[in-house]
This record gives structure tokens, sequence and C-alpha cells, in this order.
């Protein structure tokens, strides 16, 4: 039953004074406290913001219209350097554009953009290039009437007739799947809500396998049968997920030929399979689970390549035949080496192509089948990305990837495995007058307190840079073994022309030095995260790349929970933070199973309910962790919708620092009351948000323009 809430809320707005040069100074939101006794492991924990956590009470939707109209308020006076900001930022991407197509199934299939449409046309042709332009999805069309809106995928059948896809129309990732017509557009009257948004064709071109949500915990748990024009509510259940650890997923194999369901956890997996010309058939399973078998697979010719970590603390690559898929079959094919981490494979006609990690940096490795004669790719900077693109087809000696750096636009390259010829197929455009040799980028290395050497990827403007003078944009993830590689960003220039360093801190959590690097990041080393974070804030100001009261550090999502950390333990290193959507409440949420998302983290957080985990947990938590003392200017963001971390954690912690914080520094939270995780949707749109944490940080600096 809801319990009614008695809070205060006090806003002032800002007063535009027609006498006097000053303005009134608004005045924040103060939240009324509410006790709740959170009581475990004999330590009870005291609450006064619990009640924020209904999303559909009134009072609570009025208290965070509050906060956003403290933070318009504070803000004003940056609103038009906001909008040059946005304008700017828009005014170097390119309105008119269209991706590289990719060949599949004999249609060529790509995207384009036109003028100031914020979304996409999705769109193929047959055979060739030359060919009439076939419009799949008109998505701005689709998106009319809608504050949000996004495709999560869609997928051809067969016979190259019939286009399933799915949308979202509200940013909590709950998909719903339709059908369409290639042939005449006929839009099917078969729709299924509450997916993930995968969807995968049987060789019939009427059977689809998909998976739908938890309604809860929003898991990925039951995968479906849906044979197209039978009524949804009588699809065959094929598949359902008992452990509340695992998600699970559906997807045909590259040779098109096996329909694969798969359940993993953060350090297991399990498949399951079926020949995708016989959908009525029952799965097999590839091999069973096993605690630490962490295992995917794909299929080529007579067998199945495993990429597993099975005797293999950085992963290998195996293959065992389609007829004997248990782990004792498995033949090495690459093995595991303590300094390569195997990322990744694709697999051709003639060649195997693998990518790799070494010493923080992506490799990829190219085999022949014939003669296992192998080589590597010269990528010639110091510091990069480059990645598999797509590569639906086995018959051809072309690799299609991508590369990036901080000063090389995002560019598709196909690349001759035979001839060892490369042609640039796109690579981003910066509209105006970008000139990459204007900026340096490097990669530097600061030692963590315990003797590990962490790499740091950062850029400048040459001219702009003075040693010991520069503000610094500081930006780091490190959790879930997701490493932080660089990428160009011609919205970032508008920090970098403005005399900005902006790096990021490969710390630990993340994977860019391996496995190792992951594992010293989680669990019971967690706090390997924050201290590497800190430490490299500390020697990028010792050696000269910032002013040492001009750091900023900006994470999102765990990034987010680090910068909570991060304030927790050295407010006095940072000038400024900006934490999106920030998971910050991080014990009672690991408590609370019916939140989504809880129960598959036990095996990267660990599981509150083991007093072990409590404490150490409890140790680090930002929002049980807030004390009365100086914290840096901050700005924090969250969405009302969002599904991954949901947005009563962040307001809590806002509502907790302004209570207990001791110093007059800004402390601003901008809810977007539309989206979710992942922010606006449109292509232009999502920059207001960006336009607002480079004013905020901006105006810090006094820099007004």
């Amino acid at each position: 039953m809801k319990f009614k809430l008695f809070f205060s809320i006090a806003v002032t707005a800002l007063l535009a004074m027609s006498c006097g040069p000053k303005a009134t100074t608004p005045k924040p939101p103060v939240a009324k406290k509410i006790a709740k006794e959170l009581t475990i492991h004999g330590d009870t924990r005291i609450d006064n913001y619990y009640w924020m956590n209904q999303r559909e009470d009134t009072a609570v939707i009025n208290y965070l219209k509050a906060e956003n109209s403290y933070t318009d308020a504070m803000m004003k006076h940056t609103e038009e350097f906001q909008t040059k900001l946005f304008d700017e930022m828009i005014a170097r991407i390119k309105k008119t554009d269209e991706s590289v197509p990719a060949k599949s199934n004999g249609f060529y299939y790509y995207s384009r953009t036109e003028g100031d449409a914020e979304y996409p046309l999705y769109c193929r042709k047959e055979g060739d290039l030359d060919a009439e332009e076939q419009i799949m999805l008109n998505v701005p069309e689709m998106a009319q009437g809608y504050s949000f809106f996004s495709i999560g995928d869609y997928s051809v059948s067969e016979n190259n007739k019939i286009l399933a896809y799915s949308e979202d129309t509200l940013s909590r990732r709950r998909y719903t799947i339709k059908f369409k017509s290639l042939v005449d557009d006929k839009v099917y009257s078969d729709e299924i809500v509450n997916t993930t948004g995968g969807i995968t064709w049987a060789s019939d071109n009427k059977t689809v396998f998909y998976t739908v949500k938890h309604p809860e915990t929003l898991l990925p748990y039951k995968v479906f049968k849906h044979v197209l024009g039978t009524p949804v509510e009588k699809d065959e259940l094929v598949y359902e997920e008992k452990d509340n650890t695992f998600y699970t997923f559906c997807y045909k194999t590259k040779s098109r030929k096996y329909i694969i369901i798969g359940s993993t956890s953060t350090l297991s997996a399990e498949y399951r399979y079926i020949d995708a010309s016989k959908p009525n058939s029952e799965f097999s399973i590839f091999q069973a689970r096993e605690k630490d078998l962490e295992y995917s697979i794909d299929h080529f010719k007579g067998d199945f390549y495993i990429r597993t970590n099975y005797q293999a603390k950085n992963f290998r690559l195996m293959k065992t035949p389609v007829t004997k898929t248990t782990k004792e079959n498995w033949m090495e094919v690459i093995p595991n080496r303590d300094d390569v981490y195997l990322s990744n494979f694709e697999i051709f006609e003639n060649y195997l192509v693998v990518g790799e990690r070494k010493n923080g940096l992506n490799q990829l490795r190219i085999r022949r089948w014939a003669d296992n004669e192998e080589h590597y790719l010269d990528f010639g900077e110091e510091t990069y990305d480059a990645w598999i693109s797509t590569n639906p087809e086995f018959e051809t000696d072309v690799l299609r990837y991508g590369y990036t750096s901080l000063t090389t636009p995002s560019s598709t390259i196909d690349y001759n495995m035979t001839t060892k010829v490369k042609t640039v197929m796109k690579q981003q455009e910066v509209v105006g007058d970008f000139d990459k040799s204007n900026y340096e980028a490097k990669r530097i290395w600061a030692t963590a307190e315990d003797g590990t050497k962490v790499p740091v990827s950062l850029v400048y403007r040459k001219d702009k840079f003075k040693k010991g003078t520069n503000p610094l944009w500081l930006s780091a993830y490190g959790s879930y073994g997701s490493s932080s590689d660089v990428y160009f960003s011609s919205v970032r220039l508008s920090l970098l022309d403005r005399g900005f360093v902006v790096a990021t801190a490969h710390v630990r959590g993340g994977q860019e030095m391996g496995r190792y690097w992951y594992e010293d990041g989680k669990l019971l080393k967690k706090k390997n995260t924050f201290t590497d974070f800190n430490t490299c804030a500390e020697y990028m100001v010792a050696e000269g790349y910032a002013a040492k009261d001009k750091v900023f550090a900006w994470g999102g999502s765990a990034g987010g929970l680090l910068m909570g950390a991060i304030c927790n333990m050295r407010p006095d290193l940072y000038r400024g933070v900006i934490a999106a959507v920030p998971f910050v409440d991080v014990v009672t949420t690991m408590l609370d199973e019916s939140i989504p998302l809880t129960t598959g983290e036990f095996d990267e957080w660990g599981n509150p309910k083991n007093k072990e985990y409590y404490d150490y947990m409890l140790s680090y938590s930002p929002y049980d962790n807030v004390e009365a003392k100086d914290y840096p200017a901050m700005l924090v963001t969250t969405g009302l919708h969002d599904s991954q971390v949901q947005y009563w954690e962040p307001a809590k912690w806002v509502a907790k620092l302004r209570d207990m914080k001791t110093d007059h520094n800004p402390l601003l939270i901008k809810i977007n009351m539309d989206f979710g995780h992942g922010g606006a949707s449109g292509r232009f749109e999502r920059y207001h948000e960006v336009a607002l944490e480079y004013a905020f940080v901006l105006d810090l600096v006094g820099i007004t323009k």
C-alpha cells in the first residue's frame, strides 16, 4: 500500500531584475526526510529518501519537476551558450548521409539520413548498387507523435520477402515486434510485445523466434516461437531460463543453418541449437553450463567454432564437429596467451579473422585456412580502435572493418586479405574547417597504488596546449569487462577548440589489458577501479596535462558509480563532476531482486545477502558514504523511464548530498521525463544534454563563448 508522502519543496524562480544587474539566487528543492530502516546482517541503515522509488506517485513526479526547474534556473545564464554549443555540434554533422552498403543474401542493405530528419531510412537494393532503392523502414514517418522512438532490430526472411522489425516508444527497452511485406508494403496484424527486440527467422519464411522480458525484473528469460498469421497468444514456449542470474537470447549462425538459443551470466554460458530448416524440432544442448565456463559459438561447414575460457584465462578459439559438441571433443585452433586477450572472431571461406587485445589495444589477425599463413593489420597510430565490422557473406576475401582514433574520424575499410590492399569505403565527414593535424593524441601510463601501470589515452589541440594550465575532461567506465576504447568525436571538438585536454582512463574493471584487468576491478577488488581513476587524475596534473584546479570527471551508468565513489574518496581532486544515469545506491539495489537487472549482476558486484560482499559494497556505495564535507560542483542526469539504473538512485543521492555537503558549489540534477538510460533517440536531439554538460563545465572555468 502506498504511503502518503509529506515533504516540502522550496523553489524560487530566477527573476529578471529590471533595475539592477544582479539576479536572485535560486533556492534548491528540499526533500522531506521519511526514515526507512533497512536491516540485514545485524546492520541497520537509515534511508531518508526511500520514498522516491514510486514512479507513478504524483508527489514524486512533482519533486522531480522541481529539481528540473531548479537546474533550469541555475543554468539560465548559460542558455544562449548552450544553444551556441548545440548549433556548432550539429553543424559539424553531415545531415544528408549514407552508410556503406553490406551485401546479404543477394541484397545490399544500408541506412541513410536526409536533411534535418532525426531518424534514418532503412533501405536495400537488389543485386547491385545501381538497382532501384527500396525503403524498408521510413523511421522519420514512424516516429511522428512520439517523444522517443527507437528501432531495436530488423531481420528479413530467407526468401527476402518479409521484414520483421522491433520498436520501442517509451525508452524502457521493451520492444514490440511487427511484420511487413517487402513485396506490397502490407503491414501484418501480428504484433508481439515486451520483447528484447531481437528477431530470428527460421528457413521456412514464416517462423520466427523471439525473447520476452520478465514483467517485473525485465530480465530476458523466455524464448517463444511465432508462426506468421497465427494468434500471438498461442505462440509456443521453446525455452524458459529458470536461473535469474542468466540472460537468454536467440540468433542464427552466419552460415544461416542453425538457430541458437543462448543463456549467459557474468561467468557462465550455455547454448542450444536446432537446424534452421526444422523449426519444430527440439533444441539440443551444445555444452551444459558449468560454473566459470564461458563460451560462444558460430558455425562453418562441418564444424562449430567456439570462443571459450575453458582452461584459458584470456580465452582461446576451438572447434568441434556438429555431431560432437560437448567440451571433451573441442580441438584447439588458437591457444590461450597470458598477454593477449582473444575477444572475437569472424569466419570466411578462405580466411579466419581474429579480434585480439594486447597492451590495451585492439588488433586484427588474419589467418589463411589453406596453410595457416597469417599476418596482423598495421594501424600506424599510438592509440586507436579497430574492430571487425559487418561481414554477412562467407564467399569473399574482403574483410570489412572499422577504424577510428582520437584524431581520425570513424572509417569503414574493406581489406582484401589476399592482396593486402586497404580501401577506405567511407570516413565520417566533419563539416567545417576540421584539420586533424591541429590535434595531438598520446597514450601515457600512470602508476597505481599497488604498482600497476594504468594506460590513459588523451588528445588536445596543439595551439591551445600550455603545460600545466589546461582544463581536463577525464572519463572512464571500468565495469563488466567493457573496455573504454578511444574514438573520434566531432562533438568533442567543442571542448578541444576551447583549450580542454580530453582523456580516457583505462581503469581496471574494463578488459583493455585482458581478463586479469577485468578481474582486478570487480567483486572484492572493485575499489581498484576508483583508486586507478584518482591516480590517473593526479598523474595528469603532475605531468602538466592539466591545471590542478581545472580537473573535471565524467562517467555514465556504472561509470556514474565511479563518479560517486571518487567524489567521496577524493573530492579535493576535482573542480567538477558529471555523473550520467549513475548507479549510486549499490547496496539497496543489489538487495532488491525485483529491480531490473539485479540478479544478473551478482557475479559483477557480489550478492550483499552474503555478509562479506555486503560489508565491502557498503564501504564504497556512493549513496551510503555521503558525508558532511566539501564536494566538487556536480551535475547529475537521469531518465524517468530508465530500465538499467532506476531514476530514484541519482535523485536520492542528490537529495542526500544537498542535505549534508558543506560547500557552496552547484549541485544540479536533470531528469529527462520522456527518456530512459540511453537518453534521447533522435540523432540531433541527444546533443541538447551534451550542450548542457559542456556549458556546466565551461562555465566553471569561466569560458562563456
